[in-house]
């Protein structure tokens, strides 16, 4: 079975089977990487040391690698509305350079953040995020996380075949506006290990302003001194092998007046204003600027356009173009310190491949800035932690069986599940149905789980399984696209009607049994994450309700925090003293919850709601919302995990 991919839109990267696995030719498996067309020779890069270590497990890059291309996007958004199309900032559909990212990092700021829209994005997926996953999803990148601090918002994206590789993911920020108490100005970032090597994403908004150049500086010096890490890789920003730092970072031009800046501008002699960039003479003068490195600036300043034109600002004000919107990396050197991998040497290689600013775009009076990244690697770790096997096609719902081996070192946890997604998913969370993973052996370490008849989507479609790791807080085990080709409600009805070997009261059973049913958000983390965005709210002392006219049957959240019976998960709570094993995956719900087939648009959307005021010391616990939270009407999708509560007494209800 060939999957078939629109024009402009088949991944880059060719997926087979393992060949270790030992399967049969009628199974699919978790992807592989085969070698792509080799890029431009890199330009970039450390130092190289002569010895190596003996314990680095994975293996050795090949000759032919095309290198792990990254595309860093930065747009500073005016509190605009997001435009209708931004295929080609993202430098989607475009020939040799279309969809051509491996991974795409998006840093926004100014952000609409005014206390009605906030509140608006606290409860939902805000507009800009959307507007990204609508654009990247049809081009198989996933997100795989985001964090937001008021109009700060940056986000990370993957093709879904490399989430497996993707590892110890974490978010922070760190406020600087108001001497510290205001989050307008700073840094958010995101960092994981890729392959065995520590990446960081820093995106800043720093202070405006000619005068501001120290200020800027000690931002910055703020921001890498306060933003922190867990786990045994990189601590701090500037500990990881790659730092990417980008953003509205405000530098200006000093000395030339406005009239020569556009006169160099229009003539095309931007290198006559480079020298008396603010930022190009801090790289040899502030020592908190070595080692970062800016690819040249051969585009007109991004700052200040009059929004909706291309032409610089003719208001009272008439500020001085400048090219406030940046892009830099930086690579830490051998004697920097230690790898975060733990290894000798941490060879990497960059090669900026562009860097240019958007011009089309007009929603604000700042131009988007991208830049394109190869990376190579001298050693890729390409051994996924969970192997996936299943059928080439579903066409019964026997079929729908699991088989999955997981590596020795894969720290497991009772609450991972494994996620049945269609091709395109946004994110993660976005799956079609879901089963709790199992922890017996069937056969040798090998493990399998079965998806219920009813949890299954009906009709034609090409599909993926992902492991979704609750330690991890990514899948870690995805196979390739599989079809699913099973009858439809309407045909399994009629089949039913003409038989007439069914009762009545059967029949109105099958047709429940086989009604396509909306999913809530896949079972959340217990964890706190200490800025994580879009995500539901906590709100002290506020219950969300659905209006009461929406209010019907149990809640039916598959969340940890909300099971109570012991036949599906007895004694989870959020904390990790009472987790028990579930045995169970999704068990069919009652007729009133026949959904119909959508698969979650947002990571927290809500129905209608009402807020009312409860009682800040009751509840307790992780699950102090209690049932206070109850099931919306159907054609509702649920809200983001740590919000869902109560279960219906037949099981999980997805």
């Amino acid at each position: 079975m060939q999957l078939q991919y629109p024009r402009n839109q088949a991944p880059e990267v060719a997926l087979s089977r393992p060949g270790t696995q030992g399967t049969g030719s009628g199974g699919r498996l978790s992807p592989s990487l085969q070698p792509r067309e080799a890029p431009a020779p890199v330009t970039t890069s450390p130092p190289t040391s002569t010895s190596s270590s003996s314990s680095w497990s994975a293996q050795p890059t090949c000759k032919s690698d095309p290198g792990f291309r990254i595309t860093v996007v930065t747009w500073n958004v005016g509190t605009a509305m997001p435009p209708d199309d931004v295929t080609s900032l993202l430098h989607l559909g475009g020939g040799d350079d279309g969809d051509g990212a491996d991974m795409i990092a998006i840093g926004l700021q100014e952000v609409n953040s005014m206390i009605n829209q906030r509140l608006k994005d606290a409860l939902f997926t805000d507009q800009w995020s959307e507007l990204f996953m609508d654009a990247l999803g049809p081009f198989n990148f996933v997100l795989v996380s985001t964090v937001r601090m008021q109009g700060v918002i940056l986000l990370l994206f993957s093709k879904y075949y490399h989430l497996p590789f993707l590892r110890d993911v974490q978010t922070d920020c760190t406020r600087t506006g108001l001497g510290g108490y205001w989050g307008n100005k700073g840094g958010v970032s995101v960092r994981l290990a890729a392959f065995g090597h520590m990446l960081c994403f820093l995106n800043c908004h720093l202070p405006a302003h000619m005068d501001k150049a120290e200020q800027r500086k000690d931002n910055f010096q703020t921001i890498l001194s306060l933003q922190q890490f867990q786990g045994p890789g990189a601590h701090g920003i500037l500990d990881h092998d790659l730092v990417f730092w980008f953003g509205d970072l405000n530098f200006r031009i000093e000395s030339y007046d406005l009239h020569f800046v556009k006169f160099a501008i229009d003539s095309n002699q931007l290198h006559q204003l480079w020298e008396k960039d603010q930022l190009n003479m801090a790289k040899n003068t502030w020592p908190i600027l070595k080692g970062f490195q800016e690819g040249p600036l051969n585009f007109a300043p991004t700052f200040k356009f009059d929004v909706g034109t291309n032409k610089y600002d003719t208001s009272a004000k008439k500020r001085k173009p400048a090219w406030t919107d940046r892009i830099l990396w930086k690579i830490k050197a051998p004697g920097g310190g230690p790898s975060p991998s733990g290894r000798e040497s941490h060879r990497l290689q960059v090669t900026q491949h562009s860097y240019r600013s958007h011009m089309e775009y007009t929603v604000s009076d700042h131009k988007p800035v991208a830049a394109q990244f190869v990376l190579q690697f001298a050693f890729r770790d390409d051994v996924p932690l969970v192997q996936l096997e299943v059928a080439d096609e579903w066409v019964r719902p026997e079929q729908a069986v699991v088989r999955y081996r997981m590596e020795m070192v894969f720290a497991r946890s009772s609450w991972d599940w494994i996620g049945l997604y269609q091709v395109g998913f946004r994110h993660c969370k976005d799956y079609v149905a879901y089963v709790w993973t199992k922890h017996e052996d069937v056969d040798g370490h090998v493990y399998q789980v079965t998806f219920s008849e009813e949890s299954l989507p009906k009709g034609d479609g090409d599909f993926i399984l992902g492991y979704y790791s609750h330690n991890h807080s990514i899948l870690i085990g995805v196979t390739e696209p599989f079809q699913i080709s099973l009858p439809t409600s309407e045909l399994a009805s009629s089949s039913t009607d003409s038989s007439g070997a069914s009762s009545e009261d059967e029949d109105d059973s099958t047709l429940e049994l086989l009604a396509p049913k909306s999913r809530s958000p896949s079972p959340g983390k217990s964890k706190q994450h200490r800025s994580r965005s879009p995500g539901l709210a906590r709100f002290p002392g506020l219950a969300l309700r659905p209006s009461s006219q929406e209010r019907r049957g149990a809640s039916r959240s598959p969340s940890p925090q909300s099971r109570r019976l012991p036949r599906v998960a007895p004694d989870r709570a959020s904390d990790g003293g009472n987790r028990g094993s579930s045995e169970e995956g999704p068990s069919r719900l009652p007729g009133p919850w026949a959904f119909p087939p959508a698969v979650p648009r947002s990571l927290g959307l809500l129905p209608a709601l009402r807020l009312e005021t409860i009682d800040p010391g009751g509840g307790g616990g992780s699950g102090s919302w209690g049932p206070a939270l109850e099931a919306p009407a159907p054609n509702s999708l649920s809200p983001s995990p740590q919000g869902q509560q109560g279960l219906e007494e037949e099981g999980l209800g997805p």
